[in-house]
């Protein structure tokens, strides 16, 4: 009948059948953020922790530590020990997978690193990997103030859905599976990251990537972003193309004595949107993102800037995204030259396009995640109640690419509420329904009920 639980959902269906009745059990596990829980999302959304990638030059440094600190003594509150809390050293963004943005900010900001420091917490002993689930999660946050609040049924800020609200979600279902599960915490471990550097482009490698390559991962790993409570096996990366004309200006009396970057830069991007857009085959998308030469009228601007995103599921894709722009750039100059030779105030910027126009890459070669397990994949599914994203649904980029390179007997998902366009992250109006944050709680205590329970010693 319409609006009775389904038979899966009251543990009778075939998603359950021939599951144990203490494994039928878990699969129906609740649990939901206590008032003091709420109140620590709360906190946590008043303090601005947007990172200085985010926020520009000059702006008030993060109150990352702080929001860190609150969160570590919630956390041992329930029993999880931290065991790190620091930032890399510099020497280790020193690699060429480190996006140049980073780079460039660690040289020329002063407590950059310093103000954007990351967390290990365990709950239970060290024990191998096979016997340990880690969970990620990061607390920095796009820029842009939001009005904090919580009316009893949603909650705004910035950081609500992402990722705020799934951090405190997560120590919720941690608690709830401790009380329904002993052997969590006891032969189980969960270790939970809370990183920085997640947001600006800054693609985890100061956050993530030193804590996964120091050894904090476990059989499986969990990376919470907004999924609608279906884990992903998969996710994304990125490249960024530039563009840079570096030419000379003109007055706007004789604007052919100069070069026109502007213009330059503004038919590079129409016939750059054009051919990349128009490639045969599967692809991935491109944005043709920001452009900049000056902001007055009174003068030609010789030197700008045009920026191109090209995210990529495999390494195969991405080398050829990036071959097409690199070809299609040098299509675009050529057409340029012959359509504009021909025109007094653009002749020499015709000329000269090819000389004075450079193309490189401030990011690029980062791993991508693909994997499969299907021992786990049973146990999210069947035992823990969650469902497969389905392959038609695309993936995106997150901290998860990091974990590509564990080895095969592990599995890692992203796994979250909510949804990144429909609960507006990154945008005016960010918020988190209650109800999602206390299905993604529900889902990691099923979760990690399942595994306790499951795993064989």
């Amino acid at each position: 009948m319409p609006g009775e639980p389904s038979a899966d959902v009251l543990g009778t269906g075939p998603l359950t059948a021939g599951l144990r009745p203490d494994e039928r059990e878990s699969s129906l596990l609740t649990a939901e953020l206590r008032p003091d829980e709420r109140e620590l999302l709360l906190d946590l959304l008043r303090l601005p922790t947007a990172g200085p990638l985010e926020t520009g030059p000059g702006a008030p440094l993060p109150l990352l530590p702080e929001a860190l600190e609150r969160y570590a003594r919630a956390a041992a509150g329930l029993g999880l020990a931290e065991l790190y809390r620091g930032a890399p050293a510099e020497a280790e963004l020193d690699r060429p997978d480190v996006p140049l943005t980073v780079r460039d900010a660690v040289a020329g900001t002063p407590g950059f690193l310093a103000c954007q420091p990351s967390l290990v917490l365990r709950l239970g002993p060290e024990l191998p990997r096979a016997a340990t689930v880690m969970f990620n999660v990061h607390l920095d946050t796009v820029a842009g103030a939001e009005p904090v609040g919580f009316d009893g049924r949603r909650f705004t800020g910035r950081g609500a859905i992402d990722a705020k609200g799934p951090a405190v979600a997560l120590l919720a279902g941690v608690r709830a599976a401790a009380a329904a599960e002993p052997r969590v915490g006891r032969e189980v471990a969960v270790l939970v990251q809370a990183v920085s550097g997640e947001e600006g482009g800054a693609m985890g490698v100061f956050g993530t990537r030193p804590l996964v390559g120091a050894g904090y991962a476990g059989a499986l790993n969990v990376f919470c972003e907004p999924t609608g409570l279906r884990y992903l096996p998969r996710a994304t990366a990125a490249a960024t193309a530039r563009l840079r004309v570096r030419g000379e200006d003109a007055i706007d009396d004789c604007p052919g004595a100069g070069h026109n970057a502007t213009v330059l830069l503004g038919f590079l991007a129409q016939h750059l949107a054009r051919e990349l857009g128009s490639a045969p085959g599967p692809r991935d998308p491109v944005c043709v993102a920001g452009s900049v030469t000056g902001p007055l009228h009174n003068r030609v601007y010789g030197s700008g800037e045009l920026l191109l995103n090209l995210p990529y599921r495999d390494a195969g894709s991405g080398r050829r995204a990036e071959a097409a722009v690199e070809a299609a750039v040098r299509s675009g100059l050529d057409a340029f030259r012959q359509a504009f030779a021909g025109l007094p105030e653009f002749a020499r910027t015709a000329a000269d396009c090819a000389r004075i126009t450079r193309l490189d890459w401030p990011k690029r070669g980062l791993p991508v995640l693909d994997n499969r397990h299907p021992e786990l994949e049973d146990l999210l599914t069947r035992r823990a109640g969650i469902a497969r994203m389905p392959d038609t649904e695309p993936a995106f980029t997150c901290d998860a690419i990091w974990a590509a390179d564990l080895p095969d007997d592990a599995f890692t998902v992203v796994l979250g509420p909510g949804d990144l366009g429909a609960n507006r992250a990154h945008a005016a109006g960010e918020f988190a329904e209650a109800e999602q944050l206390d299905g993604f709680a529900s889902a990691v205590a099923r979760l990690l009920v399942a595994f306790a329970r499951h795993r064989r010693p």
